[in-house]
């Protein structure tokens, strides 16, 4: 095992540079996510620590070991592809000790570290089976055994679950998380999906555009989002978003909204009178209010068993609204909402920064 240490971290195809000087921590024995929308960089990055993409600027340190010359079979990593990547003609058994035959180690070691690497991942009745007798779960085992064979210090996951089924994702991130709990290995992985990021990491790093907006640990960036990206991004559904104006008399402070109706400002939120934001609350933590609130035009309802999904409309801008009770509102009916101030938050409307006392 070992920390991973990325500095001034730069990658320019041609003249066109795609990560602009990325610095990111990754302590010992941590599961650290990158997640972004496609084109953020974050495989890139993944593929620069690996040594499968030249880095063009800064540094990158596996322990206390700068890597940026070192080729990949050097390196002591692990990757695990999204494409699982195994051989076809090889069985199970063949396919994770492949790399251990190359580093020509002893039958003895080979099956030792098979085997165990089989009994972790639930794989002992499948050692003799060709991939193409698989199902896709049990392929992305396969191709996690390969890498646990090596005992490498690091392991890095690209994608790794986006070629499966919704409900197999579910099964194989529990098993990812476990996996990592028995091992102890520092652990990055690349997703585009913020719900793998928030269940299974102790350190989320958010890219956009080549540069690192947030990072911490999951609920940190779910509580208190650093701007709109952010908020946007972590959560699901995700936040609300309404434009307003900003208005402070004494020690009072109310948002004013595009039609007129005045809320009241979040808990600490900082700011000047008639300064434009943006108030960002989350779906789950609006309520109805008979006494005022925010009009809102129902759209659809979706019940799901535990809860009530609403989508609706305030103004011209979209709305959602999940509820922990069952409701039957009428589409096109008006409801009043109102926002937990404790929770909600403010941007400013011009850099997208949160507005924080």
């Amino acid at each position: 095992m070992a920390n991973v240490t990325i500095q001034a971290a730069k990658k320019r195809f041609g003249d066109v540079e795609i990560l602009h000087g990325v610095d990111i921590s990754i302590p010992d024995g941590s599961f650290t996510v990158l997640v972004g929308p496609s084109g953020c960089g974050k495989s890139t990055l993944l593929r620069m620590i690996a040594g499968l993409e030249h880095i063009s600027g800064g540094d990158i340190l596996i322990g206390d070991k700068r890597v940026n010359d070192v080729p990949p079979k050097q390196r002591d990593i692990a990757m695990v592809f999204q494409n699982y990547a195994l051989y076809p003609h090889m069985t199970v058994r063949d396919n994770m000790a492949f790399s251990l035959m190359l580093a020509k180690r002893d039958q003895a070691t080979i099956d030792q570290k098979v085997g165990r690497a089989a009994e972790i991942l639930g794989l002992a009745q499948l050692l003799d089976r060709f991939p193409r007798q698989l199902s896709g779960g049990q392929r992305q085992r396969v191709a996690m055994g390969r890498a646990i064979v090596r005992d490498p210090q690091v392991f890095l996951y690209d994608e790794p679950l986006s070629n499966l089924d919704a409900k197999l994702r579910v099964a194989m991130r529990t098993e990812l998380k476990e996996l990592h709990q028995r091992l102890k290995t520092t652990s990055i992985y690349v997703t585009h999906d913020q719900i793998e990021a928030m269940t299974m990491g102790d350190q989320i790093v958010v890219m956009k555009d080549g540069r690192i907006e947030q990072s911490g640990a999951p609920l940190d960036l779910y509580d208190h989002p650093a701007n709109l990206f952010v908020a946007g991004f972590i959560g699901s559904p995700a936040m609300n978003f309404l434009p307003g104006t900003l208005r402070r008399a004494g020690n009072a402070a109310r948002v004013e909204l595009a039609d007129g109706t005045q809320v009241e400002a979040p808990a600490n939120a900082a700011g000047v009178d008639g300064q434009p934001v943006i108030y960002g609350t989350r779906p789950e933590h609006l309520e109805l209010d008979s006494s005022g609130g925010i009009p809102t035009q129902v759209v659809t309802v979706e019940p799901t068993g535990a809860d009530t999904f609403v989508a609706c409309r305030h103004h011209g801008t979209e709305m959602a609204v999940v509820f922990h009770d069952r409701h039957d509102f009428a589409p096109g009916s008006t409801i009043h909402l109102r926002p937990d101030l404790q929770r909600a938050h403010l941007f400013d409307a011009g850099s997208g920064k949160r507005l924080a006392a």
